[in-house]
C-alpha cells in the first residue's frame, strides 16, 4: 500500500522536478548557443576578413556550417534517446528554434531577392529564438542577447553588405556566446 504524501512533500518533489527540467533546458541550451556561437561568428568575421583581403571565393568559409549541422542533429537525437523524461519546456524549445531554422533556410534561399542583406534578417530570427528561450527558462542573460541581436539587425540594415558580416561576428560573440558561456557556468554550479 502507497503512502500519501504530505503537502509539504509533494510541494518538494513539483519544486524539485520544476529545477531540474530548468537546469536542463539552461545547460543543454548552452551546448547549442555555443556551437552555433562559435561557428557562426567564426564564419561571419571569416568571410568579412577574406572579403576585405580580395579572396575570389570569401564564400568557401560557410562550408563550417555543414559539419556543425550534423554534428548538432547528433547531439540532438542522443540527447533525446538518452533521456529520462521530456518535458513540454524542452518541446516548445525545441519547435522555436526548429521554426527559427526553417526561417534561416528560407532566408537564405531568397538572398539574391533580398540584395544578400540576409545578415540582418536572419540576427532579426535569432533575436525571436534567444528572447523566447530566455523568457521560458527566465535567464535575463539570454534576453539580454536577444536585444544586442535585434540592435545589431538594425545597425547591419544602415551598412553595406559586406560591412554586415562584421556586424553579425560582433552579435553572434554578444548575444549567443556570452548567454551560451553563463548557461553553461550556471548549469556546472546547479549539478
Amino acid at each position: 500500500m502507497e503512502k500519501a504524501l504530505t503537502s509539504n512533500e509533494s510541494l518538494a518533489i513539483i519544486t524539485d522536478m520544476i529545477a531540474k527540467a530548468k537546469k536542463e533546458a539552461a545547460g543543454d541550451g548552452s551546448f547549442y548557443l555555443l556551437l552555433w556561437g562559435w561557428v557562426i561568428s567564426v564564419c561571419n568575421f571569416g568571410f568579412y576578413a577574406l572579403e576585405k583581403a580580395n579572396y575570389e571565393h570569401p564564400y568557401y568559409i560557410w562550408i563550417l556550417v555543414l559539419p556543425a549541422s550534423f554534428f548538432s542533429f547528433y547531439w540532438s537525437y542522443k540527447k533525446r534517446s538518452k533521456a529520462k523524461f521530456k518535458t513540454h519546456l524542452d518541446q516548445v524549445l525545441s519547435q522555436i528554434w526548429l521554426g527559427v531554422f526553417i526561417g534561416i533556410l528560407i532566408i537564405l534561399g531568397f538572398m539574391p531577392v533580398l540584395g544578400f542583406n540576409h545578415n540582418p534578417v536572419i540576427l532579426i530570427l535569432a533575436a525571436v529564438g534567444m528572447y523566447a528561450t530566455g523568457s521560458l527558462i527566465r535567464v535575463s542573460i539570454v534576453k539580454f542577447g536577444a536585444l544586442v541581436l535585434a540592435i545589431a539587425a538594425i545597425i547591419a540594415f544602415l551598412l553595406p553588405v559586406s560591412d554586415q558580416y562584421l556586424v553579425a561576428g560582433i552579435a553572434m560573440v554578444l548575444g549567443y556566446l556570452v548567454p551560451g558561456y553563463y548557461l553553461k557556468n550556471t548549469y556546472r554550479e546547479r549539478i
